[in-house]
């Protein structure tokens, strides 16, 4: 691998790994980088995956705290990321990439709306449950069908990955978590466990390019706790409207890219 192939790749998982960290969406940052560099598309989105792993696993240390106010509900979502990520890693390998890869920019584009209008739902749905009885209190948010979401999204995960952090974002938003720090330590808990996973079904199949691959496992680590430690310190309105951007950025890249 030549320097400037090198210098691309770390540069692209960098800012991968601190993305993902603060909102999602750092696949956009390193899988291009990896296509540029030569790679080819399977054998780079399994090294991105395997590359981004250590990264994900660091910010959800990063936010370890903020995840285990939610004790029980965090282990269902391990659960349900790992079992995920398996199914989608091999279905990577079972298919190619381009039927689903004409879906991505349409989930962006709904995972980004219900995101930026997570309050609206989240009131929509405490005045159903209201007018049929329920309890509207949102102090325990989540549920079997939040658990049963956020499985198709570590699917989703294990197969491309690009927007995944964004989809668990909005996922948890509509079930009625309100502390966007305890969100985003969710969500880089699921992330990492589905990384995790994903990386080790791509490892054994043999289908990483590890000379690529073990630079991104340094450089992403580091964007990674950068951008925990960035996102902890963030106003919560600020990381919402950060989240929203990348969301909607993505949605228009993706469009072009797949209909252009």
């Amino acid at each position: 691998m030549q320097t400037t192939e090198m210098l691309l790749v770390g540069a692209g998982a960098f800012l991968a790994g601190g993305m993902n960290a603060m909102a999602g969406g750092g696949t956009f940052f390193s899988f291009p980088a990896l296509l540029a560099a030569g790679v080819p598309p399977v054998m780079a989105n399994a090294s991105n995956t395997v590359g981004l792993c250590p990264a994900s696993l660091v910010s959800a240390w990063a936010y370890r705290r903020e995840a285990l106010r939610h004790g029980k509900w965090a282990l269902l979502l391990v659960a349900v990321s790992l079992l995920g990520g398996i199914a989608g890693g091999l279905l990577l390998l079972a298919t190619s990439n381009e039927s689903f890869s004409r879906l991505i920019p349409w989930l962006l584009l709904i995972a980004t709306a219900l995101f930026a209008f997570s309050g609206q739902f989240s009131r929509l749905i405490k005045w159903a449950k209201g007018r049929l009885g329920g309890d509207v209190s949102v102090r325990n948010p989540g549920g079997p069908g939040g658990a049963l979401f956020q499985l198709v999204v570590a699917i989703y995960g294990g197969f491309f990955g690009a927007g995944m952090g964004i989809l668990t974002l909005a996922a948890l938003s509509i079930q009625g978590f309100e502390d966007i720090q305890e969100i985003n330590a969710l969500k880089n808990l699921t992330s990492g466990i589905n990384y995790f996973v994903s990386s080790t079904t791509f490892i054994i199949a043999g289908a990483v390019s590890w000379p690529h691959t073990t630079v991104m496992l340094i450089t992403a680590m580091a964007g990674g706790y950068a951008g925990a430690s960035v996102a902890r310190r963030l106003p919560a309105i600020w990381l919402k409207r950060l989240v929203i951007a990348v969301g909607a950025s993505l949605t228009v890249i993706y469009f072009i890219k797949t209909y252009a």
